[in-house]
């Protein structure tokens, strides 16, 4: 196996060179881009291991490349680190909601930006190499979520999510009935112990009651248990 190659996207060259120097120390291949654009084409050629993202970028802003890669089926699940000079809690949201898998906030430590990078691509490698991932379908009343497929259908119609919705979905559906902590959804989709704070599942649930629920604020589907985390309800 190769090594990992990473989209490094910056419209500040001294940041692109300060990433770049740190990853090619750990041993990544490292392609850059200094605008949206030019970003999104290049990780359609390129198809990356990981893309470190930065939001405020000429031509295309990264919320927009998140976006447009979200929905192309052969780059959906690359992992995507995002990064900013703002700090606004909307801004952290926004990339959370769209399909950033991480987030930090410039000035960044090079180190917590490796270490980050790391954790991302070991989760990558868990995921290839574990046969449970993939397999069983679920059928639960009108509700199918196919894991070899990567598809959900509702009542006959199939649901646009991102494979972190669909990992969350998949995962409460599994263990129908038992109440998750926010921990343990974030230790086992984002696959290591999340530098930050246990909104990033609320927003995730947020996002996925909006697609699969009919009256998103009585959900009929996932419940929330106050103080501790969500569960699939076992009557739907």
């Amino acid at each position: 196996m190769g090594k990992p190659t990473i989209l490094v996207v910056d419209d500040e060259s001294h940041i692109v060179e300060l990433v770049r120097f740190n990853l090619e120390k750990e041993g990544y291949n490292v392609i850059s881009a200094q605008d949206g654009l030019k970003a999104y084409k290049m990780a359609a050629e390129h198809k990356p291991d990981l893309i470190v993202l930065d939001v405020m970028l000429p031509e295309m802003d990264g919320f927009e490349v998140c976006r447009q890669i979200q929905k192309d089926i052969e780059m959906a699940e690359i992992p995507i680190i995002m990064l900013t000079a703002r700090s606004e809690e909307i801004d952290k949201v926004l990339g959370l909601e769209i399909g950033a898998d991480d987030y930090i906030t410039k000035p960044f430590s090079p180190r917590e930006l490796i270490a980050r990078v790391k954790a991302r691509l070991r989760r990558i490698t868990a995921k290839q190499q574990n046969p449970e991932i993939s397999g069983q379908v679920i059928r639960i009343n009108d509700l199918i979520i196919d894991p070899d497929r990567f598809e959900v259908v509702i009542d006959g119609t199939r649901l646009e999510l991102t494979p972190k919705e669909f990992e969350l979905l998949r995962i409460l559906a599994k263990n129908r009935g038992r109440v998750l902590s926010r921990e343990f959804l974030l230790e086992t989709i984002w696959g290591y112990e999340y530098i930050g704070d246990s909104r990033t599942v609320d927003v995730h649930i947020r996002h996925l009651r909006q697609k699969l629920e009919s009256d998103p604020a009585n959900p009929r589907y996932i419940e929330t248990v106050r103080g501790v985390g969500y569960k699939f309800k076992e009557k739907s």
